[in-house]
């Protein structure tokens, strides 16, 4: 398979991800908190070290420090500042119905899904084993974010049909990033290592501020274990991989 191949079709497996919220149709139970914790703490050890040993190597390997470390240190703000006007407009209008909530859901996704169709064209044009390695990066964290997203528009009053198509067609933008990054970075190396060290601070930062916070809520013996081998597992597997 060629590369637009392999970005095409690691962007539709992650658009179809959206669908893992049909599990909840079929059994509830598979929503447990042990489950989500589980999934969140692979996801964190996956995303850090993807990012560290994946990603940010092959960025710098063709930027300077400066101008690699730039990227990094604007990506992490930027999706610092993202989230928090996400949050701020999803708490203000949860007092005034369901359809603001729901659209800046959809909206914040369909964004969110995009930059990782971008990201994964970039890896994928540098390699096809750092594309591999990212794709199962965003998957990762894909399962929950869909999960939460699910849930969310379930709880807005959305029948779960029609949420499911929702988050399904929010979810394709992720095919429309990998086409335009195919076709517009593989006219530019340089730009393509800048997005992935932006890419790279996006990682660090959904690891760190979201994920691994996540995992913090909760200290009892048993949930303790229950993140740490995941989140053990979830490294060793990227340090194979890479």
């Amino acid at each position: 398979m060629n590369t637009l191949g392999l970005i095409l079709a690691s962007n539709i497996i992650i658009s179809l991800i959206s669908f893992v919220g049909i599990a909840t149709l079929l059994r509830k139970s598979l929503l447990t908190q042990k489950n989500i914790h589980i999934l969140v703490s692979f996801a964190a050890g996956v995303m850090l070290t993807t990012a560290f040993f994946d990603v940010l190597p092959e960025a710098f390997s063709n930027l300077q420090i400066n101008s690699g470390l730039k990227w990094v240190f604007c990506s992490i703000i930027v999706s610092f500042l993202i989230e928090k006007f996400i949050w701020h407009h999803h708490h203000h209008n949860d007092t005034h119905g369901a359809h603001p909530t729901t659209v800046l859901i959809l909206l914040g996704d369909g964004i969110h899904n995009f930059v990782d169709g971008l990201t994964i064209a970039a890896s994928f044009l540098v390699s096809p084993s750092l594309g591999f390695a990212t794709t199962l990066a965003i998957i990762a964290h894909e399962i929950p974010q869909e999960l939460a997203d699910f849930t969310i528009l379930v709880n807005s009053g959305i029948h779960r049909n029609k949420a499911l198509f929702l988050n399904f067609l929010s979810a394709l933008s992720a095919v429309a990033g990998g086409l335009i990054g195919y076709y517009f970075l593989k006219q530019t190396e340089l730009f393509t290592h800048a997005i992935l060290a932006a890419a790279g601070g996006i990682f660090i930062y959904i690891a760190t501020a979201d994920l691994i916070p996540e995992l913090h809520k909760d200290q009892n013996h048993s949930t303790i274990s229950e993140q740490i081998i995941p989140f053990i597992v979830g490294i060793v597997l990227i340090l194979v991989l890479a």
